[in-house]
């Protein structure tokens, strides 16, 4: 029989402490909503007495979330339990979660006590909790350097006062998982009382194990997996949730856990957390960053389109995604040119595959990533080269006033034709997209402008992507200057070029059809 493990969110807690700034109640709302959806077992909301907007979160979310168990944490002190107790009452289901440090650098150097004093404490508190719930969690601060021997004695303590759950927390990230392991077997085992108590383990990734000494935990006889979405907290972060959930799920055939998790919604909450947490997902980052389910090498495009398990141990709808991509690089083969080509309609024999492809490798080396679009107008466009530029910027002036409203004049070659233009607005972008919209009559609008700079040999360079919609269909383009406008300008040039190669496709496929 399969044992379920409770998956312990603290994105709104351990994971908001490194945040430069805190989050919101609004925020944390979205974040809560998110975690619900997601089949999270349990949602620690934060430390109620260290704000009044901690306190207020609290019980807001706490009349909101019904699905999750709803967790305060508190130190081992009556004045934070109470506190507690008064965020957490409006909700029906809720933990209380309080802990007290049992390493002896701890108990000397912070506490300044002792084993037995602590233990005492511990004692007294879980007690003092309990008047208020019967589902209390105690945490063993920096256990990984606590003594077995001492560890065993207060684990014992606090289950025979109580405690329901026993977290067992790697707090600096400083154990291998064959010692974490050994620590959770050791408990199991030594422990008189133990299976009265779900172990948790609450592990950091200081040395890059959080992950693996949770997974080594599990099958040492933890239940209850504590960590954060996307692995966000204090110095290098927790424990990655989503991580350990997809290993669980990946392995569910040799293992003997489940989760209650609803898979579909991982990558949904995973960009709410880092949109609202203001923290980018590393683009090689496990189960949701851009390139987990990305492929650019030719030989994996081919083994991927054949077969998607050949390089791809997990279906990326199962989190949510809904495809996986073939980047078209000059690392590509020919199989994934024919695959993109499949997949705006065309068939092998309506375009020469070789032809397109010797093509396809000399723009990919002087542009980088190929587009759809792109091959379009490669297989197609016989009379010119891909590389033409129909439009070319002459010049382009920028006017601003002290109430922040801009004059924009821009001069653009079409063809064999020079057009002068000018609008006005508040926005730069805008306002550029809006006099080119003017000259060529495309009526495109900019749904992503991102920018980034960095100093090259100490010079000051900005790198400009934009992504625009123009008839249903995403162009993008990337351009790179050392004024961000110049290059913010660039990069839409550089899009309206590939419109117009596109629209020079469509009128020869046009031609072709009606022959």
């Amino acid at each position: 029989m399969k044992e379920k493990i409770i998956i312990f969110d603290t994105t709104l807690r351990d994971g908001e402490q490194s945040l430069k700034t805190s989050l919101n109640t609004k925020e944390k709302v979205e974040i809560a909503l998110a975690l619900e959806s997601m089949g999270i077992d349990i949602i620690e909301v934060g430390f109620p007495i260290s704000s009044p907007g901690d306190f207020k979160s609290f019980q807001t979310i706490a009349k909101i979330i019904k699905n999750s168990k709803i967790c305060g944490l508190a130190r081992c002190k009556e004045k934070d339990i109470d506190i507690a107790y008064e965020a957490l009452k409006i909700s029906s289901n809720f933990r209380i979660h309080i802990f007290l440090a049992t390493s002896p650098i701890h108990i000397i150097t912070k506490l300044k006590s002792t084993l037995n004093k602590v233990i005492e404490r511990i004692i007294f508190m879980i007690k003092y909790a309990r008047k208020y719930t019967d589902d209390i969690e105690f945490s063993c601060e920096d256990a990984g350097r606590t003594p077995i021997d001492d560890l065993c004695l207060v684990v014992q303590s606090a289950i025979k006062a109580g405690a329901t759950t026993i977290n067992i927390p790697d707090t600096v990230g400083y154990t291998f998982p064959n010692e974490y392991s050994n620590l959770i077997y050791t408990l199991k085992n030594k422990v008189s009382n133990i299976d009265k108590c779900i172990i948790s383990v609450h592990t950091h990734n200081d040395l890059g194990m959080a992950v693996g000494n949770a997974i080594t935990a599990i099958n040492a006889g933890a239940r209850q997996i504590e960590g954060t979405i996307n692995g966000i907290g204090e110095r290098a972060g927790n424990c990655a949730l989503e991580e350990v959930i997809m290993a669980l799920y990946t392995h569910k055939k040799d293992i003997n856990f489940f989760t209650n998790i609803n898979y579909n919604n991982i990558y949904y909450t995973s960009n709410i957390v880092s949109e609202i947490c203001n923290i980018p997902i590393a683009i090689n980052k496990a189960i949701v960053g851009k390139n987990a389910f990305s492929h650019s090498s030719g030989i994996h495009q081919d083994g991927i389109i054949k077969n998607k398990y050949t390089y791809e141990i997990l279906n990326p709808k199962i989190i949510g995604l809904t495809k996986t991509e073939l980047n078209l690089t000059s690392k590509s083969g020919r199989a994934a040119i024919k695959y993109h080509m499949q997949l705006m309609g065309y068939k092998d024999n309506d375009y020469d595959i070789n032809k397109l492809y010797n093509n396809f490798i000399i723009l990919a080396e002087k542009k980088g990533r190929i587009f759809n679009y792109d091959l379009e107008s490669l297989a197609f466009n016989s009379e010119f080269e891909n590389t033409t530029k129909y439009y070319s910027l002459q010049y382009f002036t920028i006017q601003s006033t002290y109430n922040l409203i801009s004059t924009i004049n821009l001069k653009l070659k079409c063809g064999n034709l020079i057009i002068l233009e000018s609008a006005i607005g508040t926005n730069h972008i805008n306002t550029i997209c809006k006099v080119i919209n003017k000259i060529t009559n495309y009526n495109f609008y900019i749904i992503k402008y991102k920018f980034n700079t960095k100093n090259y040999n100490k010079k000051i360079i900005h790198k400009v992507n934009i992504q625009i919609s123009y008839k249903k269909k995403i162009f993008n383009g990337i351009e790179f200057s050392k004024d961000i406008m110049k290059a913010s300008v660039n990069a839409i040039i550089n899009i309206i070029n590939s419109i117009w190669r596109f629209n020079q496709v469509k009128k020869n496929i046009l031609k072709i059809n009606t022959k």
